[in-house]
């Protein structure tokens, strides 16, 4: 039998027991990760969606979107608006948190026009009669190396007139 070469340490190599082989850290290590892809399934990290509601004599809006999201996430914003009163041109207004470091995939239905009013993006819904509901869809996804804390607003209008606004945090984890 040939003997052990110059430049192997039999308790470190075959018997594995050094620094870099130490079981209980590994251990530790895969139960931290185990520990946050189940904090994930939980849902602690987001996309859970939360409803948001505002109430006012004129029409009222519902707002149903997550605010805790992840990079890479693509998620969706549902606006309900139901006219209590006739709306001659519903507005909505989002605060820069909106578009932030977030991807505007798609708006549907697509809104009549698009503008800016004091850094915020407006879109133009039209006419809403007194009784009926208007619904708005907006896709987003999260870039990866956003993340962060900051406000995301959403006011509706009729016309010049504010009717309300619905005031939201998004956080967005790594």
């Amino acid at each position: 039998m040939a003997g052990i070469p110059e430049h192997i340490d039999l308790q470190r190599h075959r018997d594995l027991r050094s620094v870099a082989f130490n079981r209980p850290v590994r251990w530790v290590l895969l139960a931290a990760i185990g520990a946050l892809i189940l904090l994930g399934l939980l849902n602690a990290f987001g996309q859970r969606p939360q409803t948001f509601a505002l109430d006012t004599p004129a029409a009222s809006l519902e707002l149903s979107v997550p605010s805790h999201l992840r990079g890479g996430l693509l998620y969706e914003a549902r606006f309900t608006i139901t006219a209590h009163h006739e709306l001659k041109n519903a507005l909505l207004a989002f605060s820069p948190g909106w578009n932030e470091s977030m991807q505007q995939n798609t708006i549907e239905p697509s809104p009549l026009g698009q503008a800016s009013r004091d850094g915020d993006l407006l879109l133009t819904l039209g006419h809403v009669p007194a009784g009926h509901v208007y619904r708005l869809f907006m896709q987003f996804q999260v870039n990866a190396t956003n993340v962060g804390r900051r406000r995301a607003d959403v006011t509706l209008y009729d016309g010049a007139t504010k009717l309300g606004a619905i005031h939201r945090t998004v956080t967005v984890f790594p």
